[in-house]
């Protein structure tokens, strides 16, 4: 049974950073392009993924609001996908799903649209 789960939110400190992990059963999330998405309170999910990496080159592509704050990372042997986020400020709060997307372009493409898979989300708090 495919699962995918989010795990790593909190209440931090604007300033601070907080990892978030997105972990994968009955699936090897290396076979898929992977983007994490963002949804703020009261807000729709974005329409984009606030990152996303591709499945073989493992490239990244950002959205200009994580730019330079953000990365994202795999762990292969942990069927790990990580979200490192540095110098969070109060937008940043929201609730972060994972997703998957099994596409076979050669990069990832960051559309909503494009993924087949998510998780249910963990909620994320920037307030001092």
């Amino acid at each position: 049974q495919l699962r995918i789960v989010e795990s790593g939110g909190g209440l931090v400190q604007p300033g601070r950073s907080l990892r978030l992990s997105c972990t994968a059963s009955g699936l090897n999330l290396d076979d898929y392009h992977i983007g994490w998405f963002r949804q703020a309170p009261g807000k729709e999910r974005e329409a984009e993924a606030i990152l996303c990496i591709s499945k073989e080159v493992r490239s990244k592509e950002y959205a200009d609001s994580v730019k330079g704050r953000f990365t994202i990372s795999r762990d292969d042997a942990k069927n790990t996908v990580t979200l490192q986020m540095n110098s969070l400020k109060p937008e940043d709060t929201g609730t972060y799903y994972c997703a998957v997307d099994r596409g076979f372009q050669f990069f990832c493409n960051r559309a909503a649209s494009r993924f087949e898979n998510w998780g249910q989300g963990t909620q994320v708090i920037v307030s001092s």
